[in-house]
């Protein structure tokens, strides 16, 4: 479960967050709406502990995380949670079985196990043929399934997604969002995914709005 008490966020004299609070059960698919400047990515990036908040606490899985130090976060992170994020950011220069083995063999897996998990998450998501071809060489929505194997590499918790389908087109989009209920149908990972898209947010288990830097529904 992920506990966001009381959390406010600055940069400079710009409050973007003002007393946030909310809980995610393990296993939802929520989405995060609202108009640009709500505040929607500044808050899973410090659900994700890519930032850290002002005021408040977040806690997953009954960690506390801010009272962690940056070793500590940083181990917490790899371990705990995924990122997909609208551009795949993956590396040109490899493969799609070598970038979905990568955060794996960071973390101290042996290249042997990290390469059959790649293997299995390629074929779950229906890319077991374009295991050997890089990134310029697959489709948009190929190159954001990939993303999501990454994402699932070390198996975490919590899968933090931010307008994952922003840039795709209508067909891979749907496709994508379906994907994201049978990861966590198998799985049982939780989902948070901030996203502009209407038929994703009613989906979902749970739509959360910002507006304002403050929750309005």
């Amino acid at each position: 479960m992920i506990q966001v008490n009381h959390v406010e966020k600055s940069y400079g004299s710009l409050k973007v967050l003002k007393d946030i609070s909310l809980e995610v059960q393990s296993s939802q698919v929520v989405t995060i709406v609202g108009p640009s400047g709500a505040g929607k990515s500044t808050l899973l990036h410090l659900i994700g502990t890519l930032d850290r908040p002002d005021k408040g606490e977040i806690i997953i899985d009954d960690v506390k995380v801010h009272g962690l130090n940056d070793d500590q976060l940083s181990d917490f992170r790899s371990s705990h949670i995924g990122f997909v994020f609208q551009f795949h950011h993956l590396l040109p220069e490899f493969t799609a079985m070598e970038n979905v083995m990568l955060p794996m063999l960071i973390a101290g897996q042996p290249k042997q196990s990290a390469q059959q998990r790649a293997a299995e998450l390629l074929d779950f998501l229906k890319l077991s043929d374009r295991v050997g071809h890089k990134p310029s060489e697959l489709s948009g929505g190929e190159q954001q399934r990939v993303a999501v194997a990454r994402a699932l590499a070390n198996n975490p918790d919590l899968i933090l997604a931010d307008e994952p389908s922003g840039n795709l087109d209508t067909e891979n989009a749907q496709k994508l969002h379906q994907l994201f209920f049978e990861l966590r149908d198998r799985f049982h990972q939780t989902f948070i995914i901030v996203t502009h898209n209407e038929e994703l947010a009613k989906l979902s288990d749970r739509c959360i709005e910002l507006r304002d830097g403050q929750i309005s529904k």
